[in-house]
């Protein structure tokens, strides 16, 4: 079945990193995501981006989740108090999964699910209170796009996890689009450096109030101070 048969409405991506995010985010690794957390629940880095977001204020706000993978992001601040949440994937096998499990905890009249380039739908989106991005700036080219489109629709607070701009993840990245590249993926891994973020976040008027490492990722929150710069 295609992605618009199982998503509604298709939202054509143009950029060939979008395509091999649809090639390597299938239904199988959908599948296998969606066992590991409701198993294990959020991976740490998850873990720690929710409660920086919840501490930050999330009751009654609305929330969008820009590459929401399973949904571990959005269901955790939904339950934490959150008022609706929408989620843009450029994996139709993820929105499928993050559909599933909001309608199996009983969430799905308070989730919208799109199938889609968020940095090519965004003129489209909404503001919203609080816009998340867990592990997703690594997965796209272009991080002035992606990344400075998502802070603009902050109202108040955005949330991300990246990874650390160190050299143990550079070169482990290296490594494994080196991989990709051998097996004909056009799927690329980056790792932008932290000066370009707090540039990108600073203009669009966002300040940090929440930091946490982990060996390879780093997890920021931050709230808007100030109009974006236009």
């Amino acid at each position: 079945m295609t992605p618009a048969g199982r998503m509604g409405r298709f939202v054509p991506m143009n950029c060939p990193q979008c395509v091999g995010i649809e090639q390597l985010f299938n239904d199988a690794e959908a599948d296998a995501e969606l066992r590991r957390f409701r198993k294990r629940g959020p991976r740490k880095t998850t873990r720690l981006l929710i409660e920086g977001v919840t501490e930050a204020g999330v009751t009654g706000r609305t929330l969008l989740d820009v590459g929401g993978g399973v949904g571990a992001v959005h269901l955790g601040l939904l339950a934490a108090g959150a008022k609706h949440a929408l989620d843009i994937d450029a994996s139709s096998a993820f929105i499928r999964t993050a559909r599933q499990e909001a309608e199996s905890r009983g969430l799905a009249d308070r989730v919208t699910h799109r199938f889609g380039n968020f940095a090519e739908m965004a003129a489209e989106i909404p503001a919203a209170d609080v816009v998340t991005l867990d592990r997703v700036i690594c997965c796209y080219h272009d991080v002035e796009a992606l990344l400075g489109l998502s802070a603009r629709r902050a109202s108040s607070t955005l949330g991300m996890v990246f990874p650390r701009d160190i050299m143990r993840a550079r070169f482990m990245n290296r490594l494994l689009n080196l991989r990709r590249r051998l097996a004909g993926s056009p799927f690329r891994t980056f790792i932008h450096p932290r000066s370009r973020i707090e540039e990108i976040l600073g203009s669009c008027g966002l300040e940090s109030i929440f930091q946490r490492r982990t060996f390879f990722w780093q997890v920021g929150v931050f709230r808007r101070v100030r109009p974006a710069a236009r």
